[in-house]
């Protein structure tokens, strides 16, 4: 079979002919594998709550103490604003980000796990550090040592997860990485909710905490199976076939063993994978996988609530407690989100979740935007009738964010990569969706007091946006097999005359060469 993996008849058109059902292996190796994702809920859900800890503040920034209980006519939009406190928890990401770049190498030549385990030493150390804090300066370490995890985890776990799912289930068993994400956030947040009567020191046991589940993923990650997709990259074929049948529960895995060899090769072929991403071939990746849709799962706004829940509550006339509690609710909505797209994502598909759940964030966003305009900015406390619409538009929002950008926005680019670009294209991802997390970080409490409701209204412009955007250039990718979805761009009324004029090149230098060949889709 000429042609690799990724022209005109490679891997996946003997995609009829696999067999799989979920064992018992299969299970224990997701259920290991996506944990990964409750050490980034983990951080996001506590950093959120400890920020607006009494002691906390005190202990580190007491000027923002100070002007959260003296001034108490001053505009509510702007109690927290503080650059250095946003950097407490932008400073992770951008380590993430950078450490995003030392992981592709390492996920390629040694593999997921070993990327895995990296991460979950890094994060344990992070939480360390963060916890025996006596300084800002220790504060930013341990958040920079939880960084690197991140970067390490948020790599090769997205990947492990699509890698080793059979195609018919890939979208769901992929979202456990969402749920974990979310039951991460939920967690800190009940833990905030309780450390914050502990005084002096209940954000120190928030903190410390972290060092749990980073425990239990790498414990787990010893006794974690290496992908067969990377193994037979690495060239050990026959402990990928041992792999692939104990995962598939059957021994009839030439066919996607015979596509995994054909991937395998072609990728063997590119000996710069980074700069591989920018040929045009690969322009529909790029562009979808590896920029817009990490960059937009951030601009959707999401984070800036999940970052700053327990603040934003306070700010907008709820008390300290009230506004934990607040944010446990939305915690628990994102667990409800993140079931419900396991549920439906392989039926439905990947893009009516995201256009359905667009519509649902924009109209959410102005509703909260329209009553902060009526209702807030001059230091009064609000009804509890309008209180209580902003808590269940904040959760509409959140709950339409769980079922899709969220758990989509790491989905849809490990399906979409080929083998040859995917562990750096998954580098780039990372980078691209952290350096957005950590900009809407440390811009977001700057941009709430002086853009005060209009900053919601700006998120509705962009998610107007984003829904555009999938509408018409993403394809559908459910059950289709992860080394065939390279056939998509070809067929698509955009992306086909990007991808086509190369691959018109290759079949005619195949036909020269074999009269086997079949002809192309383009």
């Amino acid at each position: 079979m000429a042609g690799g993996g990724f022209g005109g008849d490679g891997p996946g058109r003997r995609a009829e002919y696999y067999e799989a059902r979920v064992t018992g292996y299969f299970v224990l190796a997701v259920i290991v594998g996506s944990l990964g994702g409750s050490l980034f809920g983990y951080d996001l859900g506590v950093s959120s709550g400890v920020t607006s800890m009494d002691e906390f503040l005190k202990a580190f920034f007491p000027k923002t103490f100070e002007r959260k209980h003296a001034h108490l006519h001053e505009t509510d939009y702007c109690k927290y604003d503080n650059q250095i406190l946003t950097l407490f928890t932008s400073s992770l990401y951008f380590a993430g980000l950078l450490s995003t770049f030392a992981a592709s190498p390492v996920t390629r030549k040694y593999g997921r796990r070993a990327s895995i385990l990296t991460g979950a030493v890094s994060f344990f150390l992070g939480g360390i550090i963060n916890a025996a804090a006596v300084n800002v300066f220790m504060l930013i370490v341990g958040r920079i040592f939880l960084g690197v995890g991140i970067g390490f985890g948020n790599q090769a776990v997205p990947l492990y997860l699509s890698e080793i799912s059979p195609p018919k289930i890939r979208g769901a068993v992929n979202q456990l990485f969402q749920l974990t994400t979310v039951v991460g956030i939920l967690v800190a947040e009940l833990i905030n909710y309780f450390t914050e009567r502990i005084h002096p020191w209940g954000w120190r046991l928030s903190l410390g905490l972290a060092t749990v589940p980073a425990t239990l993923m790498f414990t787990g990650g010893l006794f974690l199976p290496e992908t067969p997709n990377s193994l037979v990259e690495r060239g050990r074929v026959e402990e990928a076939r041992r792999i692939l049948e104990r995962v598939r529960g059957t021994t009839k895995v030439d066919a996607e063993l015979d596509d995994l060899k054909d991937a395998s090769a072609a990728a063997q072929a590119v000996e710069h994978p980074f700069r591989n991403l920018l040929k045009r071939r690969n322009r529909p990746q790029l562009v979808i996988g590896a920029i817009s849709i990490p960059a937009f799962q951030q601009l959707t706004g999401q984070n800036s609530v999940l970052f700053y829940a327990p603040v934003i509550f306070q700010s907008l006339g709820f008390g300290s407690g009230a506004a934990l509690y607040s944010s446990i609710i939305t915690g628990s909505m994102l667990v409800v989100g993140a079931l419900v797209s396991m549920v439906v994502v392989d039926r439905l598909g990947r893009r009516f979740l995201f256009m359905e759940a667009g519509i649902q964030m924009i109209i959410s966003n102005l509703i909260v935007g329209v009553t902060l305009a009526l209702k807030l900015g001059h230091g009064e406390v609000l009804s509890k009738g309008v209180s209580f619409l902003l808590v269940v538009s904040i959760c509409a929002f959140v709950a339409a964010f769980g079922w899709s950008w969220g758990p989509l926005g790491w989905l849809v680019p490990t399906e979409i990569f080929p083998l040859e670009t995917r562990s750096a294209g998954q580098s780039v991802v990372v980078c691209v969706n952290l350096f957005f997390t950590a900009l809407v970080a440390q811009c977001f409490l700057a941009s709430l007091c002086h853009l005060r409701f209009g900053i919601f209204i700006l998120f509705a412009c962009m998610i107007v946006i984003m829904t555009l955007f999938i509408f018409f250039l993403l394809p559908e990718t459910k059950q289709v097999p992860i080394e065939e979805i390279s056939q998509l761009w070809k067929e698509h009324w955009f992306w086909r005359k990007f991808v086509c004029e190369e691959d018109e090149l290759r079949e005619m230098q195949q036909k020269a060469s074999s009269s086997s060949s079949s002809s192309s889709k383009c």
